[in-house]
């Protein structure tokens, strides 16, 4: 059975404030969100186990990929011929690949890759994006400073 998309008006306050806190700090324990959010510790563990298997939220440690040896970061533009999914599938299986998403303008798809020196990242444009079918040109943004990098937007 497929997962059930949740939207943010069917989230009471209390999993807002769940959410919210767990924003500020990933590693807050139960009983301390519990304390904050008025629930029991075991009642907090259940909410957000819900919310963890509807999708609504992740619990990820956020590496900086410089100190774990990918100096090279890059946003890769794509413009697609036809349909846009079936290429964003094949790009999300990239295990280099951290984020994709269909876009309009420009640019049908935009990804991010994480990759070990010029070399790795020349290889995934060159021989796996621009050998998938209906990618038709491919623009790189090579990052050169990570300035603000944020996952605390709140909810609504």
């Amino acid at each position: 059975m497929a997962k059930k998309k949740t939207t943010a008006a069917e989230l009471d306050d209390v999993s807002k404030s769940i959410i919210e806190q767990l924003q500020q700090d990933g590693r807050r324990s139960f009983a301390s969100i519990g304390k904050a959010v008025g629930l029991s510790e075991a009642a907090v563990r259940q909410r957000v186990h819900r919310l963890l298997d509807l999708g609504v939220m992740q619990i990820v440690a956020v590496t900086n990929p410089l100190e774990l040896g990918f100096p090279r970061q890059a946003m890769i533009g794509i413009k697609v011929e036809g349909p846009l999914e079936p290429v964003a599938e094949v790009l999300e299986s990239f295990g280099e690949v951290d984020y994709v998403v269909i876009t309009a303008g420009t640019f049908d798809v935009l990804v991010e890759v994480v990759c070990e020196d010029d070399e790795h990242l020349l290889e995934i444009i060159s021989q796996r994006i621009r050998a998938i079918d209906g990618v038709v040109g491919t623009e790189t943004f090579m990052y050169l400073s990570l300035r603000k990098q944020t996952y605390a937007w709140g909810v609504r």
